[in-house]
């Protein structure tokens, strides 16, 4: 994802349909293959109200 950009409708679709199924997973994978926390991906390529919605999902639940 380095250098690419946000995409945003693959992150929303894959944070809103899978967040209550295998997120846990998800965020470990993503850490195995960019080398960053999922949370601190979205912290710093996204902003404002949109940045707090998917900061919350991939939060909920203690995840």
């Amino acid at each position: 994802m380095k250098g690419l950009g946000t995409d945003d409708r693959t992150l929303i679709r894959i944070i809103i349909t899978r967040a209550e199924v295998d997120m846990v997973q998800i965020k470990q994978e993503f850490q195995k293959q960019f080398g960053k926390s999922l949370d601190g991906f979205i912290r710093d390529d996204t902003s404002g109200d949109y940045r707090k919605v998917l900061l919350a999902l991939v939060s909920q639940g203690g995840y």
